[in-house]
């Protein structure tokens, strides 16, 4: 078993847009390549985990979230990480009903635990939601940072303005 860096996407790899789907409106944050490097080199697997209610919403497809997600991978592997896998929940309890893949559910990180092996105890999640912090909390996550220069309180093991204080 290996451990895995768990990242959230929207907010942690990219600036946070409201309901991204485009390329051309995909910015990287600052330090995400030299953080998922910096992991990798210490034998984590690097995966994503991201609510995407945009596609119950149907402000975009499933194919469009693909056609995005296949281009950051790409980029990824341009700067030598290897991406282990892209976990994303397409629902919206208003819309689709209840699902046990929408964080705050665990469900994203359960399932890349028993496909890719991970050992959930010693990982790590990245997010920029308490959301977040809940969902990997309930997996069995314990390290746990939230990316948030103005939250006062959290259950995360500690609340970080950068991606660089994590190097």
């Amino acid at each position: 078993m290996k451990p895995a860096m768990f990242l959230d996407r929207d907010g942690v790899v990219n600036v946070e847009k409201n309901y991204l789907h485009r390329i051309e409106d995909f910015e990287f944050i600052d330090g995400i390549f030299e953080l998922c490097q910096h992991y990798q080199a210490r034998g984590f697997l690097i995966v994503i985990v991201t609510n995407q209610s945009g596609i119950a919403r149907g402000y975009y497809s499933e194919e469009d979230f693909e056609k995005l997600t296949t281009w950051m991978v790409e980029e990824f592997e341009k700067r030598g990480i290897a991406i282990a896998k892209v976990y994303h929940c397409p629902h919206h309890p208003d819309i689709s009903g209840a699902c046990s893949c929408r964080k705050p559910e665990p469900g994203m990180f359960l399932q890349a635990a028993k496909e890719l092996n991970i050992d959930l105890e010693h990982s790590v999640l990245v997010g920029d939601s308490e959301r977040d912090i809940v969902a990997a909390h309930r997996a069995g996550v314990r390290e746990t940072y939230l990316l948030d220069g103005e939250a006062a309180h959290s259950d995360a093991t500690r609340i970080i303005t950068s991606l660089r204080e994590l190097l």
